[in-house]
């Protein structure tokens, strides 16, 4: 196998140049979404394809053709597609500035990837913060607010960044979706959020109704073990959010949504 080659950028299948993808800088407005590829499969592919269609339609009122999206992600797996990595796939428009922005709107796919972590992720301790995404039902690139908690939670030492809403409940990590187990049974937050992929994946294999509540801070106390869902790494457990802790990540209930997520069929890219 040839050396893999991390810096690649594809846009519309063919390599891209700088003056292409500085809009997302300069103007930053489009979607994506990322997804982990293991020879050349991707559990929820399907799903990833649906999010991207809307997406599209929703900021660019624009179809999008996803078979061509799975013809850009092949061909930037190449020869590599044995290999493990996370790919992102971004749509935007290279074309549309500040002053431009609502002029139409001709979406191009961007397809970058990185290596993937091995093993199994590390729990994650958390801390809440008070902060709720733009349009938290798309996953868009403006994501300073989110980067910017982040960045003020690792520098306190924490891992990741609970967010809560301006009522107090319960909604999302910053790139992942969280859940939490009570009595056995999985709880998600009531709230607006961004409906992952993992996570839309567990609830359909799962062979229980599934639970919302409007959850605070304050309800933490009563839960037996919490856990972080996203496509890049799975089922993550959490150890802590703030003060409140969880003694072990080996919780039967996380144990079996490892399990059970790991014998999800994939599909070929």
């Amino acid at each position: 196998m040839t050396e893999w080659e991390p810096e690649r950028m594809d846009l519309n299948g063919v390599p891209a140049t700088l003056d292409q993808v500085k809009a997302l800088a300069l103007t930053n407005y489009g979607h994506f979404t990322s997804m982990l590829v293991e020879n050349g499969e991707v559990r929820g592919l399907s799903l990833h394809m649906e999010r991207l269609s809307r997406d599209c339609r929703q900021l660019f009122d624009h179809d999008l053709d996803t078979e061509q999206v799975r013809g850009y992600v092949r061909k930037v797996l190449g020869e590599h597609v044995g290999a493990r990595v996370v790919v992102r796939v971004t749509v935007f428009d290279p074309a549309l500035d500040l002053g431009t922005i609502g002029r139409d709107a001709h979406p191009h796919v961007l397809v970058t990837h990185r290596e993937a972590t091995n093993g199994s992720p590390a729990p994650w301790r958390l801390q809440a913060a008070s902060y709720q995404r733009d349009m938290p039902s798309v996953k868009h690139v403006g994501l300073w607010g989110t980067m910017q908690r982040r960045r003020a939670a690792q520098k306190e030492g924490y891992d990741d960044v609970l967010f809560l809403n301006p009522d107090g409940t319960i909604s999302e990590v910053a790139t992942s979706n969280i859940g939490f187990v009570r009595e056995g049974r999985i709880i998600w937050p009531r709230s607006p959020w961004l409906a992952g992929i993992t996570m839309t994946l567990l609830n359909q294999e799962l062979d229980e109704q599934i639970v919302t509540e409007p959850l605070t801070l304050s309800d933490l106390s009563s839960m037996e073990a919490a856990f972080a869902t996203n496509a890049a790494t799975g089922v993550r457990a959490v150890s802590s959010v703030d003060a409140t802790e969880w003694p072990s990540e080996t919780h039967p209930v996380l144990k079996e949504l490892r399990e059970l997520y790991a014998d999800i069929p994939a599909e070929r890219v």
